[in-house]
């Protein structure tokens, strides 16, 4: 069993913590995300695993990552992503029963963003693939191996996926940590804050999907998988301390979206539904232009659900994450805007998704039609 790496640094008092998980390759986020929060050489900046993976950029982020590293104080922690690209590098062990599949399936793998970089791109020699690998990024491969598993201070504690104590970290396994799905249901609690990525938080509410950062005070728990690149309406969260021994958590995201000025006031639906991933099984009712009246199998509940969002594995028919959930909206509100049908627009506000069925402003892309300001 490979152990858990545990980092403990000494963090210097008033520098501002930043943490962010879950890039899944997507550079202009990062890079966006950094600007909106000004970030400093002062701040002390945590990468809380998944760099990579899933998105079209990892190589690029794994490189621009490296370069800050040389001039700020950055701390990059292993997530299950990372572990696998890692991996591949190191052992043959999962040749048949992962890469051998995986890599075919997913051009936009790490692994084959390298090979085609270096020119060797192909997945029917995997020896010959590794080696090439080794050869060509002994440097990449060297800073993702130097990714420790966990990082405790004084006050906090940052992995990826999660850990069942905090005691004798060095004895978890490493795997473990770094792919723990469905944390917050496990019932831990802990005596330092335990701040975790992996887990997308909007998989976490059965009602209303919303990719802030969860905190749980009574449990000392901060999920900030904001699921960029793996949703729609995915963000890429920061989480921000004042300080190490400060409690006085605060929040910023990046998701790329147009915005636009909401002009009348709605309520919140009182009653909605998040359909999420691994819970999204439907049954047709009625097919429509944008959306088709749909029967979630697992509540039994009736909604409409965006066409683009349907997908049919044979004859089983599921969603991607969708609601029926009404966003709170005053007049002067800016929105984040995910898509538009002509009964209304699928919003986020404050990383809450939801239906608004009001007047816009002119928005910030084409597709989202103005409605004329009174």
């Amino acid at each position: 069993m490979e152990r858990a790496v545990v980092l403990r640094p000494r963090i210097p008092p008033d520098r501002r913590i930043v943490a962010v998980s879950d890039i899944h390759g997507n550079l202009p986020f990062f890079q966006r995300l950094m600007e909106q929060i000004r970030l400093s050489p002062e701040d002390v900046l945590i990468l809380d695993g998944d760099l990579l993976e899933k998105g079209q950029q990892s190589l690029e982020l794994l490189r621009y990552v490296m370069t800050l590293s040389r001039t700020y104080t950055l701390y990059p922690l292993c997530g299950n992503c990372d572990g696998l690209v890692l991996r591949f590098f190191l052992s043959d062990e999962l040749d048949e029963r992962f890469f051998s599949f995986y890599l075919p399936q997913h051009p936009e793998s790490t692994l084959r963003q390298m090979a085609r970089e270096g020119g060797f791109d192909q997945t029917e020699d995997l020896p010959r693939l590794r080696a090439e690998l080794n050869r060509r990024y002994p440097a990449e491969r060297d800073f993702l191996a130097a990714m420790p598993t966990i990082l405790e201070t004084e006050h906090l504690v940052f992995v990826h996926g999660g850990v069942p104590s905090l005691d004798h970290m060095e004895e978890l396994e490493r795997w473990g940590c770094m792919k723990n799905d469905d944390f917050l249901d496990q019932g831990h609690a802990f005596r330092k804050w335990v701040v975790v990525g992996h887990w997308p938080v909007t998989l976490y509410d059965p009602a209303v999907p919303n990719a802030a950062p969860l905190l749980l005070r009574d449990r000392r728990i901060a999920s900030i998988d904001g699921g960029c690149v793996l949703k729609a309406d995915g963000q890429l969260n920061a989480l921000l301390l004042p300080r190490e021994d400060s409690e006085d958590f605060s929040w910023t995201a990046w998701d790329g979206l147009p915005t636009a000025v909401a002009l009348d006031q709605q309520d919140a639906s009182q009653d909605s539904v998040n359909i999420r991933w691994g819970r999204s099984a439907l049954e047709l009712l009625e097919p429509g232009e944008e959306l088709s009246l749909c029967r979630h199998l697992e509540t039994g509940r009736v909604l409409p659900v965006l066409n683009a969002y349907l997908r049919r594995d044979g004859s089983k028919l599921w969603c991607e994450d969708s609601t029926d959930y009404a966003l709170p909206v005053s007049p002067g509100d800016r929105l984040t805007l995910v898509f538009p049908t002509k009964q209304g627009v699928l919003c986020k506000k404050n990383g809450a998704t939801g239906w608004y069925y009001g007047r816009l402003s002119a928005s910030t892309a084409p597709g989202f039609p103005p409605a004329p300001v009174p």
